[in-house]
């Protein structure tokens, strides 16, 4: 099975992409989009998504990358218990953060990335300590926003996918470089489409 899901499904500009890469890719894709849509299936497609990549990353010395997609999982099952479990009743509304939080979540980020790339920088042999370290560190609080449905969690997320777009085209991952790009814009409309969506609720 392991050969299997590490074999080529194609070969793009004489680079082999993996089995394991592209269902990975389409599980992830149909997660965000399900995410706009408000839509608690977009949980679980993340958690068996998470699974995928960690094997891809730690193949290739993403240790950060692999790390988070374990926290992932653990934060998948939560976020979807309170996507279903709503607000009294209701589904869980879009709020945006309180601004008492905002410096609080901002220095949180900052201390994980620190912590984490110095961690991969002295017990790995990655080649990308700092670089991994971001997403993987920011990612954690962006997943925590998304799973409370604040509405700037896709700001943080359009930053996490800027990077790490740039980290998966330098490993050759061009297939998961792609979907990291087209996520940039689907944060954009998740943004936009929750930002309606707020307005409407308030006004």
């Amino acid at each position: 099975m392991t050969e299997l899901l590490f074999s080529t499904a194609f070969t793009l500009w004489g680079l082999d992409t993996s089995w394991l890469e592209l269902i990975a890719v389409l599980l992830a894709f149909a997660m965000l989009v399900c995410n706009i849509l408000e839509l608690h299936w977009g949980w679980p497609l993340a958690a068996i998504s998470s699974v995928l990549y960690f094997f891809l990353f730690w193949s290739q010395r993403l240790y950060g990358e692999a790390l988070l997609q374990v926290l992932f999982v653990v934060l998948t099952l939560w976020g979807w218990s309170v996507w279903q479990r709503g607000a009294q009743g209701a589904p869980l509304p879009i709020t945006r953060i309180p601004t008492q939080q905002r410096l609080v979540l901002a220095l949180s980020g900052s201390v994980l990335w620190l912590a984490t790339g110095s961690a991969l920088s002295n017990f790995t042999d990655t080649d990308v300590p700092w670089w991994d370290a971001f997403p993987t560190a920011f990612s954690l609080i962006g997943q925590y926003l998304l799973a409370l449905k604040r509405l700037e969690s896709w700001i943080l997320w359009i930053g996490v996918n800027s990077v790490a777009a740039g980290l998966f085209a330098w490993k050759g991952l061009w297939l998961t470089t792609l979907l990291y790009l087209v996520f940039i814009v689907l944060s954009a409309v998740g943004w936009r489409t929750w930002a309606k969506r707020l307005q409407l609720k308030t006004a």
